[in-house]
């Protein structure tokens, strides 16, 4: 059954793995066209693979590294050169680290904001002229649970996901007051079971893999159920994409206690690191 994003042109960063897979299967079997980037090219061509057998017709893959100012903006080049146009744009690339602001190395805090943060923006500001053009187009940006409440060792990541949330939010009241035919969703998953905390950068290789298995424990909802609800989002025009019970509830937790909600996740998170 057609929806709105048959024949759609639909470009998804961070493609290779995890949400972003699934979010390309999804559209894969709605029969979007489909405009995929990642920087792990054997990710990247798994997905496409299984995109085209899930019905993809028209699919073209990118090696991107979203830190990289001038590719993002040759990436969107190229896309609209070979697709003609854009109708939606999921900027979801991202990586993460575990450590505490004493012994993060600049690198690393560096390292994550240039994926996080700044592939985000670089991908609103290169595709936001072909989503204008579209006359119906959707920006959606990722942000995170971990962007609504600040976690003990999380700096870096909540740094990036506080920033994505407050531009995406700016963005879209700026399309508003512009009346422009595009609508901006920024996006809050709770525990998605990705891989993104395996490949986390850590204190040491012991926390990794105990910290790893944790998040996969406690991570309830699979990257097909995200984009599904990240989707019907889209298709709601939900400016908020709250994904899974526990980022509903942890954001309702904000609001509620306010500023003591800290207390209760650090006493949490000593128990995790005494």
């Amino acid at each position: 059954m057609a929806t709105e994003f048959t024949d759609k042109v639909c470009v998804i960063t961070g493609a290779g793995s995890g949400i972003g897979r699934a979010l390309s299967m999804a559209l894969a079997r709605e029969g979007a066209r489909l405009a995929l980037s990642d920087i792990n090219a054997e990710g990247l061509a798994e997905t496409a693979s299984a995109a085209k057998a899930a019905g993809a017709h028209d699919l073209e893959t990118y090696a991107l590294d979203v830190a990289d100012k001038q590719a993002v903006f040759a990436h969107a080049d190229a896309v609209t050169q070979r697709f003609g146009g854009v109708d939606l744009v999921v900027n979801n690339a991202g990586v993460a680290v575990d450590k505490t602001v004493l012994e993060m190395p600049l690198e690393d805090f560096e390292w994550l904001m240039g994926i996080n943060f700044w592939g985000v923006i670089y991908g609103s500001k290169a595709f936001l002229p072909a989503l204008i053009n579209s006359g119906d187009g959707h920006l959606v940006n990722l942000s995170s649970l971990f962007g609504l409440m600040g976690v003990p060792r999380q700096s870096a990541y909540n740094a990036a996901k506080f920033g994505v949330r407050g531009f995406t939010e700016a963005l879209r009241q700026e399309m508003l007051v512009a009346k422009s035919p595009v609508q901006v969703h920024c996006v809050h998953p709770g525990g998605i079971k990705t891989n993104i905390a395996r490949a986390a950068r850590h204190s040491d290789e012991a926390s990794s893999e105990e910290l790893a298995d944790r998040f996969e424990k406690i991570a309830r909802l699979t990257p097909d159920q995200a984009a599904e609800i990240i989707l019907a989002g889209v298709r709601k025009g939900r400016p908020r994409i709250l994904v899974g019970n526990d980022a509903k509830a942890l954001d309702l937790m904000v609001r509620v206690l306010g500023s003591g909600y800290q207390q209760l996740v650090s006493r949490g998170t000593a128990k995790m690191h005494p």
